[in-house]
């Protein structure tokens, strides 16, 4: 099998940041290393030469080698085209369900993972729009303007981790999400003008939503419950719940009921001192129209 018409373009690809492996990941290495000895050894099972199945699978040798000793995360393109050359009946694809994981941090996978396992979701947000309901735009200027700055491939793995998270608006059952905003993080045109509005049609479009209510904290408040930082509750099936807040519980997770407690009594304060869901698209309608 040949895809020499595409190989010019996949050997662009794959020089793009953010598919090299983290070496402080052991779990992430230890997955892209098994990955790899799979692919070499099926390669070898067949007699091909690592300059003919580079050929094949249209990426340059020097990639095929890196993927192999485990130093590059696959696309999943290659491991598609792999598993047809390699005639692995769809074994090699299915890699991809795994590896893909790779690519994000840990502390951001395991968030992620909390993520898709709770049943319902409660955050307040204070310096910028929470990570579940930034557009893509955003997220990467928001990634950006950290100082000091981060790589480029750490940028892009950091866009494509929290861009994973959001599957959770996907997810059926829906679970119960509710988030409250600072005014401020709405108004703040972080990347630039339209970057904002796009952000804020976006909220729009998930207000929009039977099991998101979203409300905004005014700047106006004189009684504000929330002024410890950023909190967020995850509540699970079994009835268990996870939380994380910054100020005296150092946005660590936290499921000690005393502290849990603490956390959610906020949580309901700020809610009630906020503007109704209601109130606040209508809020962010007069912010789209002032943008």
């Amino acid at each position: 099998m040949s895809v020499d018409g595409e190989a010019g373009r996949r050997e662009g690809e794959a020089d793009e940041p953010g598919w090299d492996v983290d070496p402080d990941d052991e779990w992430g290495v230890a997955v892209i290393t098994t990955v790899g000895r799979q692919l070499k050894l099926r390669r070898e099972a067949l007699g091909m030469r690592v300059v003919d199945f580079a050929k094949a699978v249209g990426y340059g040798e020097d990639m095929v080698y890196k993927i192999e000793s485990g130093k590059r995360i696959p696309r999943q393109d290659y491991l598609v085209v792999s598993d047809k050359v390699l005639r692995a009946g769809g074994m090699v694809a299915a890699m991809w369900e795994d590896v893909k994981k790779v690519r994000y941090p840990k502390t951001m996978r395991d968030l992620a993972r909390m993520e898709a396992q709770a049943v319902e979701s409660t955050a307040y947000g204070t310096h910028n729009i929470h990570g579940l309901l930034q557009t893509q735009d955003y997220m990467r200027a928001l990634f950006e303007m950290r100082r000091p700055a981060h790589p480029r491939d750490q940028v892009e793995r950091l866009v494509g981790a929290r861009m994973a998270r959001k599957s959770i608006f996907e997810r059926d059952p829906a679970p119960e999400l509710c988030f409250v905003q600072e005014e401020a993080t709405l108004r703040r045109p972080l990347g630039g003008k339209m970057v904002l509005r796009r952000q804020l049609e976006h909220l729009l479009e998930l207000g929009q939503m039977r099991n998101v209510e979203f409300q905004v904290m005014p700047t106006d408040r004189t009684v504000h419950a929330g002024m410890g930082g950023e909190i967020q509750v995850l509540k699970f099936a079994d009835g268990t719940a996870i939380g994380r807040a910054e100020g005296e519980f150092g946005s660590r997770p936290v499921s000690d009921p005393k502290q849990l407690r603490i956390m959610e009594l906020r949580c309901g304060i700020i809610r009630g001192q906020a503007l109704w869901p209601g109130e606040s698209l209508d809020f962010i309608e007069k912010l789209l129209g002032e943008t």
